[in-house]
């Protein structure tokens, strides 16, 4: 049987991975997804392969394991996969997910009331995350690649670079800490993201990439807060010894 030739609610509850490519396609899956997917791209002139195409795409599962052994990768490369997978995902995720959050909790704050603290928690965590990810981009990151080519080619000049990177990296870990006790309030008001029995689809989705968020932070607070830093630190300490 095909996975998908059944109602788009169904679908979406099965996966809520597949509700963003509905959506796309401007195709309702929450009170009025009962409609079959088939018969849904016959009557709106959709192709059901090509949608069906881009429905598998979004429910491959693209796993990183926490054993791999990232304490022992190139600082460089520890800094371009942090960018290039953890800033980048949230680039990406916070915007259309803030507006699904505000939108969801104040158009459905008479049925679920405890939706609109949700949304309150994730703007305050949104917002430190934007500008605390745009400051590592701009200026921590490049300064600690900088420290690390200066240790490496033991250049004579080397301590010239280092411009007290702790002071920085107290703020970074200030924001860290508010962000960790934002991602426990966020989990707290979910009950550990765990929708209740009568919630809608919609309800549903928003926990779920509420969740997968949550996950995503955890890895990279690990990589930054426990390798990164600390090896940066270690090399500012090296370079000012030459």
């Amino acid at each position: 049987m095909d996975q998908f030739d059944r109602p788009i609610r169904e679908i979406v509850k099965m996966d809520y991975r597949t509700a963003d490519v509905f959506k796309k396609h401007q195709l309702g899956y929450c009170c009025s997804g009962n409609v079959p997917l088939k018969s849904t791209c016959e009557t709106r002139g959709i192709d059901y392969g090509l949608l069906t195409a881009e429905l598998t795409e979004s429910t491959k599962n693209i796993l990183v394991s926490n054993l791999l052994p990232f304490n022992e990768w190139d600082i460089v490369f520890l800094i371009d996969y942090i960018t290039n997978v953890h800033h980048t995902y949230l680039y990406q995720v916070i915007p259309p997910l803030s507006l699904s959050l505000e939108s969801f909790a104040i158009g459905h704050q008479d049925k679920y009331p405890e939706m609109l603290p949700v949304s309150e928690i994730f703007t305050e965590l949104t917002g430190i995350l934007m500008s605390h990810n745009k400051h590592e981009d701009e200026i921590i990151f490049p300064y600690i690649k900088q420290i690390d080519s200066a240790h490496r080619r033991k250049e004579p000049y080397g301590n010239l670079f280092v411009r007290t990177l702790r002071k920085p990296l107290y703020i970074v870990e200030r924001e860290h800490m508010r962000i960790q006790e934002l991602l426990e309030g966020l989990k707290t008001a979910t009950n550990y993201f765990t929708p209740p029995e009568s919630s809608c689809v919609s309800y549903e989705v928003n926990i779920k990439k509420l969740e997968e968020l949550y996950h995503n932070l955890i890895q990279h607070k690990h990589l930054e807060h426990d390798l990164l830093f600390p090896r940066a630190i270690a090399i500012e300490q090296k370079l000012l010894q030459f």
